[in-house]
C-alpha cells in the first residue's frame, strides 16, 4: 500500500467540515449554498466534486492556512517547498512549478484571482466559507483552473455587529494574536469590516557553528471591507488586503548533513509581501437580471535570498526580487430563461494584464549572475454557462469559454520573445436527481494552461514551452441519508493530458519547464460527513490518483511510465469530534499521504507518511480556551533530493499550544 496505516498518525488540528462541525450535536446537516459555478445553488445539486468548509469552524479548530486545509480535501495538496508565501498546488495529478509564473489550480479570494504559486496562501482568518472545486474549470475560470479552483469568501459586514479576538502561545516560541470586527457605520447603507493577525515562531534548523535557529517564521496580515448598499438592489464593496512574511531561511538543508542542521556562510531570509485592492459591484434589475463587476489589482513582491550548498563559504545561493502584478476585470450577467423551462444562465467577459519585473540572483562557484527580465501577459475571454431542466429529474449543464492569451518576455541585454494562444474550453454535464436528497451525474470538461518561456535559462535561448491541455471525464454520486445527518459524495474520473508542462532541475537554482508528450491521470474521490448522535461527529475524505507519463523524452532521457513529480497516489483524512452538553469538546484526526517523487526521473522522493493531530477545548459564554497537539508522534516526512538531489526539505516537528478566544 502507498500509505501504511499502521504508522503512528499525525494529531492534526483537523476540523470537521463545515456541514458537520458548525451544527449542534445530533442536528441534521443543513442545506449548504455554494457559488462554485458563479451562481448560488445547493451543494447537493452541483454536478461536480466540491468540498465546503465553514470559516467559523475552521477558526475554532485552528486551521490557519491552505496547507492545513488541503489535508482534508481528496486529491488536493501542495508541493514540498519549505518557503513561506510560495505554495505550488497539486490537484488530481496536475501541478505547476513557480518558475512558470502560472498555476494549474486557481485561487480566488472574493472573486480576485491569484494566478501563480507566488501568493497562493491565505491564513483563513475572517473567512465565511471555503469552496474547493476539483476537476477542470477552465470554462468559467480560465487557463489557471485546469485542475480546479479554491474559492475563499470572506465575511461580509452587515447590520448585525460581530467581533472576536484571539491570543495563542505554544512550543518553539509560538505566539500569535488576531482580531476581527464588523459593524454598521450608517445603518441600511454603510458597513465596515476589519480583521488582522500576527503570528511568529522560532525555527527548528540550527546553525552548526553557533547553535542559532536559522528558520524563524513571522507573518502578519490585515484586511478591510467597506460595503455600501444605496438600494436593496445595488451594493458595492471595496476591499483591501495585505500579507507579509519576515522569515529566516527556508526549511532546507544538505542531504549529507545531520538532520535539521546547516553550516551556512550565506544569511538566508524571506521578506515577501502581498497586496490586493478590489471593487465588487452588483445590481439586480427589475427584470430579474443580475449584473456583477469585479475589478482588482493583485501585487506580490517575492523577495528571497537562500543558500543552496550549506557550506561556510558562499559558493552557491539563489535570490529573487520579483514584483508580480496582475490587473483583472470580470463582468458577468446572469438570469433565467422561461422559454427553456426556467433555465439559469450566465455570460461574462474577463480581461487581465500581467506586468512582472523579475530580478534573479544566482551564485555559482565561478560567477555571480544577476539576470533581469520583464514578463508581460494579457488575457481576453468570453464565457457562458447554462443549467437547463430537461425533465422532472433530469438537468443538463453546458458552457464554453473562448480565451486568448499573450505572453512577452524581454530579458535585459537580449532579444525579446513573444507568443499567443487561443483556446475554446467546453464543459457538459448530465444530472439525474433520483430523490430529493440524492443525485448521480456524468460530466465532460476540458482544461487549459497557457505556454510560456523559460525566463532565466539564457543558455537554452529562453526556450519556449507550449500550452498544456486536459480532457476529463467524471461520474459521481452525492446525497444525504440517515434523517439528513449523513452527507456523502463519491466520484470517479480520468484525465488525458497533452503536452504536459513538467519541471526539470539541473544545478541548484537552475529550473526549467519542458513539455511531456502526454500523460494520463485517473482516480477517485470520496467524502463523508456524519452527525453520529449523542454529540459525536465524523468526517472522512479519501483521494486516490494515478498520474503517469505516457510518452516523455527530454534529450537522451526517457521517462515513459514515470510518475508526475510532486503527485502522491493517495491522501486520506479522518476526523472524529465529540461535543459535550456542558461546553467542552475534543477532536482527533488522522492525516495520511502517499509518497511523491521530486523529479521526472523519479530518483528522489518524499516518503508516504501518517500524522495524528489532537485538540480539545471548553467554551463558556463568549470565551473559549483550546489546547492542540499537531504531529503528536513527531513523525518525519522530509523531501530528500529536492533540486536534483542537492537539498532536503525538512518537515516541521511536533507542535503544541494553547489558544484563548473571545467572540461577541
Amino acid at each position: 500500500m502507498p500509505f501504511p496505516l499502521r504508522w503512528p498518525a499525525v494529531l492534526a488540528l483537523a476540523p470537521l467540515a463545515a456541514a458537520a462541525q458548525s451544527q449542534t450535536p445530533d442536528a441534521a446537516l443543513p442545506v449548504i449554498t455554494v457559488s462554485v459555478n458563479k451562481q448560488a445553488e445547493s451543494l447537493d445539486a452541483v454536478p461536480a466534486s466540491v468540498s465546503v468548509f465553514d470559516g467559523t469552524a475552521l477558526e475554532s479548530a485552528g486551521v490557519r492556512g491552505l496547507d492545513a486545509l488541503s489535508a482534508q480535501v481528496p486529491g488536493f495538496g501542495f508541493q514540498a517547498f519549505g518557503q513561506s508565501g510560495v505554495q505550488p498546488p497539486v490537484m488530481r495529478g496536475l501541478t505547476a512549478n513557480f518558475v512558470s509564473f502560472s498555476s494549474s489550480t486557481l485561487l480566488l479570494v472574493d472573486g480576485v484571482p491569484t494566478l501563480m504559486a507566488q501568493g497562493f496562501e491565505h491564513n483563513l482568518q475572517g473567512v465565511d466559507r471555503v469552496e474547493v472545486l476539483r476537476g477542470p474549470q477552465s470554462t468559467l475560470y480560465g487557463r489557471n483552473a485546469e485542475a480546479g479552483v479554491v474559492s475563499i469568501t470572506t465575511r461580509q459586514p452587515g447590520e448585525a455587529p460581530y467581533a472576536s479576538a484571539s491570543a495563542e502561545a505554544g512550543n518553539q516560541g509560538q505566539r500569535a494574536g488576531s482580531f476581527e470586527l464588523g459593524r454598521a457605520l450608517v445603518p441600511g447603507q454603510w458597513y465596515l469590516g476589519l480583521s488582522g493577525e500576527w503570528r511568529a515562531q522560532d525555527g527548528f534548523i540550527r546553525e552548526q557553528g553557533t547553535g542559532e535557529r536559522v528558520d524563524s517564521r513571522e507573518r502578519a496580515s490585515a484586511r478591510l471591507a467597506l460595503r455600501w448598499t444605496p438600494t436593496a438592489e445595488t451594493e458595492a464593496t471595496l476591499r483591501y488586503a495585505q500579507q507579509r512574511w519576515d522569515d529566516g531561511a527556508a526549511q532546507w538543508g544538505s542531504i549529507s548533513a545531520p538532520r535539521a542542521t546547516v553550516n551556512s556562510g550565506t544569511s538566508s531570509w524571506n521578506r515577501s509581501r502581498g497586496q490586493t485592492l478590489s471593487l465588487d459591484v452588483s445590481h439586480r434589475f427589475a427584470s430579474g437580471l443580475k449584473l456583477r463587476s469585479i475589478t482588482a489589482r493583485n501585487v506580490f513582491d517575492d523577495r528571497v535570498l537562500q543558500d543552496t550548498d550549506f557550506q561556510p563559504a558562499d559558493l552557491l545561493h539563489v535570490g529573487r526580487d520579483y514584483r508580480l502584478a496582475t490587473t483583472s476585470q470580470e463582468l458577468r450577467l446572469e438570469g433565467e430563461s422561461q422559454a427553456l423551462g426556467g433555465a439559469r444562465w450566465l455570460a461574462g467577459l474577463y480581461l487581465d494584464r500581467d506586468d512582472h519585473d523579475l530580478r534573479y540572483e544566482q551564485r555559482l562557484p565561478a560567477a555571480l549572475m544577476r539576470p533581469t527580465a520583464a514578463l508581460q501577459g494579457s488575457t481576453a475571454a468570453l464565457f457562458t454557462h447554462w443549467t437547463i431542466p430537461l425533465a422532472e429529474r433530469w438537468t443538463l449543464a453546458a458552457g464554453g469559454r473562448i480565451e486568448r492569451n499573450r505572453v512577452k518576455l524581454a530579458p535585459m541585454g537580449a532579444a525579446a520573445h513573444s507568443d499567443d494562444w487561443t483556446r475554446f474550453s467546453p464543459k457538459l454535464s448530465l444530472q439525474y436527481q433520483w430523490s430529493p436528497q440524492a443525485q448521480v451525474y456524468a460530466s465532460l470538461s476540458e482544461g487549459y494552461r497557457a505556454g510560456g518561456f523559460n525566463v532565466f535559462s539564457p543558455a537554452m535561448g529562453h526556450a519556449p514551452y507550449g500550452p498544456e491541455t486536459v480532457r476529463a471525464w467524471e461520474i459521481g454520486a452525492k446525497g444525504r441519508l440517515a434523517g439528513q445527518r449523513l452527507r456523502y459524495a463519491a466520484s470517479l474520473y480520468t484525465q488525458q493530458v497533452r503536452d504536459m508542462q513538467v519541471q526539470q532541475m539541473g544545478l541548484p537554482g537552475v529550473v526549467y519547464i519542458t513539455n511531456a508528450a502526454r500523460a494520463r491521470s485517473t482516480g477517485a474521490d470520496f467524502e463523508l460527513d456524519y452527525v453520529l448522535g449523542s454529540g459525536w461527529q465524523l468526517q472522512a475524505a479519501l483521494g486516490l490518483n494515478r498520474t503517469r507519463f505516457g510518452a516523455f523524452r527530454d534529450g537522451a532521457a526517457v521517462y515513459d511510465g514515470h510518475r508526475n513529480p510532486f503527485v502522491p497516489d493517495l491522501n486520506l483524512h479522518v476526523a472524529l469530534r465529540y461535543d459535550a452538553p456542558r461546553g467542552w469538546w475534543a477532536q482527533a484526526a488522522v492525516q495520511g499521504t502517499g509518497k511523491a517523487y521530486l523529479d521526472a526521473a523519479n530518483s528522489y522522493r518524499r516518503p508516504g507518511y501518517g500524522l495524528l493531530h489532537l485538540s480539545a477545548g471548553y467554551a463558556e459564554g463568549p470565551w473559549e480556551i483550546a489546547a492542540y497537539l499537531r504531529n503528536a508522534a513527531d513523525r518525519r516526512h522530509d523531501a530528500v533530493g529536492y533540486l536534483n538531489g542537492q537539498v532536503v526539505v525538512y518537515s516541521p516537528p511536533r507542535e503544541f499550544g494553547l489558544r484563548l478566544t473571545w467572540r461577541m
